[in-house]
């Protein structure tokens, strides 16, 4: 992977390989500043001990990083890779607990943190993180190594060691260990190759290849502790696409209009923000114009790709471009030639409408276990349907289970988990990775996931939740009987609670508060004090991404004679999501 620095350097050297902003300017870095940054952090971590390019995988150095996306975060993982050390990256929103147990599983002996929250985040456990050494920070933060610290001249002695130990790492070797929630709540540390996700890089760059990106520029803001974000940017550079880091998710829409990029990766949730902002603002207008947006909308709700719709809707469409969607596209820069969206399902309405408004959008499907692409819908039209995760990338062959559950075989699919030879055995057989998602193929070409197996779900915004834990710990509440979370490609997680209805009339007893019924009492507002209270207690035990945000009180139990339930009383999910799909419209309203 660290090949990409001499490949851009002889072939499309760059002004702006890497840019953010450093007190309110555009700072730019060309393919030879970071080339020269990157082998001094290399000289300067080999010159602390750190490497171990022949060395088993337990052995060799782990470093961890926890920051938001910036040029250092990149050049950190370069200068990693050259050492022989497996960088090991962490969402800086990680709780204490799970990160306490990554460093410890991995034991990682540098951090490299953002920012001065982040330092005392990592300080807080550093007593029971004994690994690790040292704690480096990418901003100045008082009493703490600032990363340049690290920084070494560069001599002659030092550029031999640098390729000596660079020239010991083979494609196959471990290039990182990425930690993903698991349905019990533990870690599991994906171990991808430089096979893996190079060979998952130069498949997937053909798709980018269709768009026309040379010499342009792109705008990154979904995590890069995340594979697909990182796997993308090894995309650009080895395309010579320049890469541009927005300030913040708050600043993307300036950080777009500033930066004018042809291309940025998304997950659906940001997708749709984006539409309900639009969707704000058209209601807010007054008269024809108001008219007019409406007019448009409904003509992109009506948009089809490889059908013909006819001169007059094509005419239509047209007009609609050229005075309602050229607004929404300069909202995104007026330089968008695609967007990449993926981790979650994108609602195929937003699709309809992006793709009539001239913004083409390339859903993807894939794990981080798979590097992570194993699907994606093109730039070219007739190599893309709504509904579906596209056609395969070269390479990477799919195969349906009799059960419905999608395998993936090929150079992409991970090493394994990390110090977990019984979980890698679960779900790698006979080279066949089990994705735990049910799909098929349309059209013998185009592949549709249709369920997931697993009970872990995505949100919109592409983070996992594995809800039984989260309904385990709240039905410690004397207040909740069941409870069932959901929230999968929704914004946020919510919940549909049956109260204990023996407990609750019994304290508005106490309360003096009359009780007229269960299906009454449960819309008291006294009553749903309690239960948002009780919510917010338990919700201090996840993650953000995990806490509920809204819950609906159902008037009934679940049983098995009502269908909810199974003979062993477990929740029948898909019933419980049908019988109260009211409800949790409610929710998500």
């Amino acid at each position: 992977m660290f090949d990409c620095l001499d490949y851009q350097l002889e072939n499309f050297s760059q002004d702006a390989m890497l840019a953010a902003k450093e007190g309110g300017e555009w700072k730019k870095y060309s393919t030879a500043d970071v080339k020269n940054i990157v082998n001094s952090f290399s000289a300067g971590l080999m010159a602390m001990g750190i490497g171990g390019g022949d060395m088993s995988i337990e052995a060799r150095d782990k470093i961890a990083v926890l920051s938001k996306n910036r040029p250092e975060w990149i050049m950190l993982d370069l200068a990693v890779q050259q050492t022989g050390a497996i960088l090991t990256p962490v969402y800086p929103t990680i709780n204490v607990n799970e990160l306490q147990f990554i460093l410890n599983d991995a034991q990682v002996k540098i951090v490299f943190v953002n920012d001065q929250e982040l330092y005392h985040k990592v300080v807080s456990i550093k007593h029971a993180t004994p690994s690790v050494k040292e704690v480096f920070t990418f901003d100045h933060v008082s009493n703490a190594r600032h990363w340049k610290e690290l920084l070494t001249e560069l001599s002659p002695e030092k550029m031999k060691e640098i390729k000596q130990a660079s020239d010991k790492i083979q494609y196959e070797d471990l290039a990182t260990i990425i930690y993903t929630s698991g349905t019990t709540g533990t870690p599991k540390g994906v171990m991808l190759s430089h096979r893996n996700i190079l060979s998952n890089v130069m498949d997937s760059r053909q798709c980018f290849d269709e768009i026309g990106i040379r010499n342009e520029k792109a705008l990154s803001f979904l995590p890069l502790n995340h594979i697909f974000e990182r796997m993308v940017t090894y995309i650009y550079l080895f395309t010579g696409v320049s890469i541009y880091y927005a300030e913040s998710l708050e600043n993307v829409g300036d950080n777009l209009r500033e930066v004018k990029p042809a291309l940025f990766t998304t997950v659906p949730r940001l997708l749709e923000k984006v539409y309900e902002r639009i969707m704000s603002k058209g209601a807010n207008l007054k008269g024809i114009k108001k008219k007019l947006f409406y007019w448009a909308l409904e003509l992109g709700k009506e948009f089809e790709i490889n059908k013909k719709r006819g001169a007059w809707y094509n005419a239509q469409l047209a007009l609609a471009n050229k005075l309602i969607f050229n607004k929404w596209r300069e909202a995104l820069g007026g330089n968008v030639k695609a967007i990449v969206t993926g981790s979650a399902a994108c609602q195929v309405k937003l699709l309809k409408i992006f793709t009539a408004a001239k913004l083409v959008i390339m859903e993807g499907y894939g794990l981080t276990e798979t590097s992570p692409v194993i699907s994606v819908n093109r730039f070219v039209e007739k190599n893309r349907m709504f509904g579906t995760v596209g056609p395969l990338i070269k390479n990477v062959e799919v195969k349906i289970a009799e059960d419905g559950e999608i395998l993936c075989k090929g150079p992409n699919v991970m090493m394994g988990y990390y110090k977990r030879p019984d979980l890698t055995e679960e779900v790698v057989k006979d080279n066949w990775f089990y994705t735990g998602d049910i799909g098929m193929f349309v059209n013998d070409r185009f592949l549709k996931i249709t369920d997931r197996k697993k009970e872990l779900f995505k949100t919109s915004g592409g983070k996992y939740v594995a809800p039984q834990p989260i309904e385990n710990k709240l039905k410690e509440s004397r207040w909740i009987e069941q409870m069932m979370v959901v929230g999968a490609d929704r914004k946020f997680v919510g919940a549909l609670m049956v109260p204990a209805f023996k407990v609750l009339k019994e304290w508005c007893d106490e309360q003096g508060i009359e009780y007229p019924g269960d299906e009454a009492i449960i819309k008291n507002k006294k009553v749903l004090e309690v239960f948002k209270d009780t919510v917010e207690r338990y919700n201090q035990f996840f993650n953000h991404v995990e806490q509920i945000k809204k819950f609906e009180l159902l008037p009934h139990e679940w049983t098995v004679e009502g269908g909810e339930l199974t003979p062993t009383l477990k929740l029948k999910r898909k019933v419980i999501m049908e019988k109260y799909r009211d409800a949790i419209e409610r929710i998500y309203g």
